[in-house]
């Protein structure tokens, strides 16, 4: 029959084993982690070059694409009337519902380059409506990244001018005022279920503008209704 006394000295001794066993588990679990903080040591053998092996390789971030901000289209001025009428028709059609831009942002571009005067700025801001989507459509259309632009076949000013030259009142159209028609192709570009869909539309019009003697640049009068132009 084992004595208190020697059972009691026996587990001290195992108590004393498991503790000596656990701190020499956590001196090398200790000695592991500062090996991968501080990293191998460095050579000590005569001779060696610490510089020879290949160092470090640092990875520098490409930098990111610059992404284009939303534009207006530019309208350019010009003293020739035609590349004026040109440059009108190109801005009236050229819009994109995704850019952040709303119908009134694209109006105020046509304006801009409006008579002076602003005789006819109220009437001119009424003609660039029709050509716009309503700011509920455009709402509609943003769904669908819906953008336009136009190609022009031909631009001409329409025999219809001259009759209504012959019959103005003297002194009722400023000298350089003119007529050009246009005629081309609408195209319409969007996203369906993830697909690109593309529309096209042939359009014709006639705009109105007036250049020298009156002004040394040309501007922008009215607009007829769209495809319903002078012949």
């Amino acid at each position: 029959m084992k004595t208190p006394e020697l059972s009691d000295a026996r587990s001290r001794h195992r108590m004393i084993a498991v503790l000596a066993a656990l701190v020499a588990v956590l001196v090398l679990a200790g000695v592991g982690v500062y090996g991968l903080l501080a990293g191998p040591p460095a050579s000590t053998e005569p001779g060696s070059d610490e510089s020879s092996g290949p160092g470090p390789v640092v990875t520098v971030p490409s930098e990111p694409v610059p992404t284009q901000a939303p534009r207006l289209p530019v309208l350019r001025p010009s003293a020739d009337p035609a590349t004026f009428a040109g440059n009108v028709a190109s801005a009236l059609f050229s819009w994109d519902t995704a850019s952040g831009f709303m119908p009134l942002d694209y109006t105020a571009v046509i304006l801009a380059v409006g008579d002076p005067s602003g005789a006819e700025q109220a009437g001119l801001a009424a003609d660039i409506a029709t050509y716009l989507p309503s700011r509920e459509a455009w709402v509609e259309l943003r769904q669908y990244a819906t953008t336009q632009h136009l190609t022009i076949d031909t631009i001409y000013v329409p025999d219809a001018w001259s009759d209504a030259v012959a019959q103005a009142q003297p002194g009722q159209l400023a000298e350089g005022t003119i007529a050009y028609t246009i005629e081309g192709t609408r195209h319409r570009t969007g996203l369906w279920n993830d697909q690109a869909v593309t529309s096209e539309h042939p359009v014709a019009f006639t705009v109105f503008i007036v250049c020298a003697p009156t002004y040394d640049t040309c501007h922008l009068l009215r607009l007829s209704q769209l495809d319903n132009p002078l012949r």
